[in-house]
Parts: C-alpha cells; sequence; structure tokens
C-alpha cells in the first residue's frame, strides 16, 4: 500500500502531484472509497461533519477531487455484513480516502472490521489520510490526542514508524512549541504538519511534501 499522510487533505498542487504519482493515472481515472468512521470517536465531530466530508467543500480536499466514482465504506457495519460482499469494494478502489477524527477509535475498527488484514495485500492501493486518517497508521499518537472514552492508551497500528502531528497554525493548541514537547515523550521520530504538508511513504522511500511550514521531531 502506497501513503499520502496529510495533516489537512489535498490542499495545494504539490500534494496533487504526489497523490497522482502514487495512482500512476489521473484522479479522473480513478475510483476512490471514503472511510468517514474516525468521525464517530471524536467529541467535536457527528452528522454535520460527516456530510462535509461527504460533499466536500469549495475548494475540495478530498472525496470532491475529481474521481471516476466515489463511494462510502463505514468499518462499524462491516461485522454485520458477510465479508464477501464488502470485501471486492475494497480491493477494487484505486484508493481509499480515510478522514479525521479519533484515532485510537479508527484503528479499533480497523481492527475489528477486518480491513486492517487486507492492507498488506493492497499493494497498488493508495491511502490518503486527513489528521486521524493519517495518524491511525503510526505507532502512537500521544495522550494529547486521545478523545475517545474507551481507548486504553494511545497506541494506533504502527504501520509507519513516526508519529504525525497535525494541524499546526489551525488551532491555538497547535503550535511547533507544544508539538516539540508532545514528541519528547512519544518514543519514536514524528513530523509536525501544517495544512499545506503530507508525508508521502511509497515503499523505502519516506518523504515530505509541503507548500507551508513542518517540522521532523525527534529519533
Amino acid at each position: 500500500m502506497k501513503l499520502l499522510l496529510t495533516s489537512g487533505g489535498v490542499t495545494n498542487a504539490s500534494i496533487r502531484s504526489a497523490l497522482v504519482g502514487l495512482l500512476g493515472k489521473p484522479i479522473e481515472e480513478s475510483t476512490a472509497l471514503g472511510i468517514p468512521t474516525a468521525q464517530w470517536g471524536h467529541p467535536m465531530c457527528g452528522p454535520a461533519s460527516l456530510r462535509r466530508f461527504v460533499a466536500d467543500g469549495t475548494p475540495p480536499t478530498m472525496t470532491g477531487l475529481g474521481w471516476r466514482s466515489v463511494g462510502m465504506l463505514e468499518l462499524t457495519a462491516l461485522p454485520t455484513i458477510a465479508r464477501e460482499r464488502w470485501e471486492p469494494w475494497v480491493r477494487e478502489a484505486d484508493v481509499l480516502l480515510v478522514d479525521g477524527g479519533e484515532a485510537t477509535y479508527l484503528a479499533h475498527w480497523m481492527r475489528e472490521s477486518g480491513v486492517l488484514d487486507l492492507l498488506p495485500e493492497l499493494d497498488d492501493t493508495v491511502w490518503v489520510g486527513v489528521s486521524a486518517g493519517s495518524m491511525v497508521l503510526t505507532p502512537r499518537i500521544g495522550d494529547l490526542f486521545v478523545e475517545w472514552e474507551a481507548a486504553q492508551g494511545d497506541r494506533t497500528l504502527g504501520l509507519v514508524d513516526f508519529s504525525i502531528f497535525p494541524h499546526v497554525g489551525l488551532f491555538p493548541g497547535n503550535t511547533f512549541e507544544i508539538a516539540e514537547e508532545w514528541a519528547a515523550g512519544l518514543g519514536n521520530p514524528a513530523y509536525a504538519l501544517d495544512e499545506q504538508s503530507a508525508v508521502v511513504v511509497d515503499g523505502d522511500r519516506v518523504e515530505v511534501v509541503s507548500e507551508g511550514e513542518w517540522r521532523h521531531l525527534g529519533g
């Protein structure tokens, strides 16, 4: 699986170019599957914010980028239906658009749904994460970002070996200074990203794409 780990989505030409490079074809020829599940675990999210993800905005950053087709996959529903029904949906998508919210909640449902088990087989699929949709693939998110009341610690899926501090400059509590304090307690490297920055992971290649500000922290 190829990864485009963003803070705010596909927000500029550089990130869009990186996405097209990972896809190996134009966005207009690619099929997308949106995953909004992380929203249900965060107290700041709800039906209205989920609709904004589905409808996307102006300018679009995820589902509205001009995909050949866009579907939605709710992970909490998958344990109640046959795997033979939903697995082809995941395998056939060119890109998974994974929205933000609460990363430990999303990690829980990645495991419970069975989608996590498929990821090692999806060599050509691109994972595009926003905020928690990116953080879920990291080893830890730090106590600062745990909002789900049932979370047992800050551990997530650990598919990459670095953590992500998102939304630098967007919220008052998201500064590089706070990110440095947060990173000091993780025990692994991290990236602090503003809304114009993303991390590309393609095999052994790990590269930051940015038209804004970012920092590599720790490790």
